[in-house]
């Protein structure tokens, strides 16, 4: 069967619960079309660059499929009809990558750098009062 990547962003004001019972729906169509979700990435809810459908931020869902094309149509066509769904997009790849994705890597890379970063300042940005970096000059 092909291999796809499909991810969707969902309102910001929907709750992290609803995209999970989104993605629990989309599942129960694939698995009833023959095909099955190898994998499901919260990535979680972040800024967009520019307004869509009058949203400024999104929840995004990862979903690495392996399904007949039928599948992927029928949530495509389901994604269309529901109105918690911005934008979604469906790639096909010669093989899924195992692991964490790109983006989970991103999120682990910066959580690490924060905290080397903590324990060389001995503090963590929430410390300091006033919010004004060191060097900076207020008018």
């Amino acid at each position: 069967m092909p291999l796809y990547e499909h991810v969707y962003l969902a309102r910001q004001d929907v709750s992290p619960q609803q995209v999970e019972d989104l993605t629990t729906q989309f599942k129960g169509v694939v698995e009833g079309l023959g095909g099955k979700l190898t994998k499901t990435e919260y990535w979680g809810l972040k800024s967009l660059i520019f307004r869509v459908k009058k949203n400024r931020k999104a929840h995004f869902m990862l979903l690495n499929i392996d399904a007949p094309p039928a599948a992927i149509a029928e949530i495509e066509r389901q994604e269309r009809i529901s109105e918690d769904i911005l934008r979604f997009m469906t790639v096909r790849v010669e093989e899924l990558e195992e692991g964490p994705s790109a983006m989970m890597r991103k999120v682990d890379r910066d959580e690490r750098r924060s905290e080397r970063r903590r324990d060389r300042d001995g503090r963590g940005r929430d410390d300091d009062e006033g919010g004004a970096s060191v060097g900076a000059v207020e008018e």
